[in-house]
């Protein structure tokens, strides 16, 4: 596990998930309160050194799924935090095999300082978390964000079969087979735009730490499911 320090309040924990031989790198984002209490927004395979490391950034309070395809870890988080709230979207349960809370309406102890979009139009039941102190935009699998640095087949594979040439955007995959209604998507994209974030943190690989916003127009524009402009 790699822990990288975004701002003040959020922390990433990076954990190595591979498959088709390559490391797509599986992030675990904290997002603190200003009480201290903080959100663990995805699950990991957590050793107890991890648990301890969430502890030194804050006093983790509750579990949060975006998407349900992050089930894989589910059962391990959850042991490794059995007293901690676990939120996630409907149907997660079922598809984990635990029990967890409705993420929407969010906690009221979230009021003022995160923020829970339903990203519509999309199969998986997809969420995005809005901090707004930090002026972070959390995402799960909508977008997917790779070094400069990649090379061989995992780069290959990137540019030519998930069709992110640039190495950031939104997969083949998910156009074709997550999307399924591009009008209902695009006013889900124009909310998230409306909002004030300056950074962009994705389920696998890189944050996007600056320019988010129009990392993320350019993105949607390119992907060919909005006809937003780009400023």
């Amino acid at each position: 596990m790699n822990e990288r320090r975004i701002t003040d309040e959020v922390l990433l924990m990076s954990f190595p998930w591979r498959a088709l031989g390559i490391d797509f790198r599986r992030n675990v984002t904290l997002l603190r309160l200003a009480d201290g209490r903080v959100v663990v927004h995805s699950t990991a395979p957590f050793t107890e050194q991890d648990i301890a490391a969430i502890r030194r950034f804050g006093e983790p309070s509750w579990l949060v799924e975006a998407t349900l395809m992050h089930d894989t870890f589910a059962k391990q988080a959850r042991a490794a935090l059995p007293d901690v709230p676990y939120l996630a979207p409907e149907g997660f349960a079922k598809a984990a095999g635990i029990q967890t809370e409705s993420l929407l309406p969010p906690p009221q102890e979230w009021n003022g300082e995160i923020d829970v979009f339903k990203i519509d139009g999309v199969r998986m039941n997809e969420h995005a978390l809005f901090h707004r102190r930090s002026r972070t935009l959390v995402v799960a699998d909508m977008f997917f964000s790779f070094p400069d640095e990649t090379s061989g087949w995992p780069r290959f594979f990137i540019q030519r079969i998930m069709r992110l040439p640039r190495l950031f955007g939104i997969s083949l995959l998910y156009r074709r087979l997550v999307i399924q209604d591009k009008p209902a998507f695009e006013r889900s994209m124009r909310t998230l735009l409306n909002l004030d974030f300056e950074r962009l943190v994705v389920a696998h690989h890189e944050p996007i730490q600056i320019e988010a916003k129009r990392a993320v127009a350019e993105a949607v524009a390119n992907a060919g499911v909005s006809k937003m402009p780009i400023d």
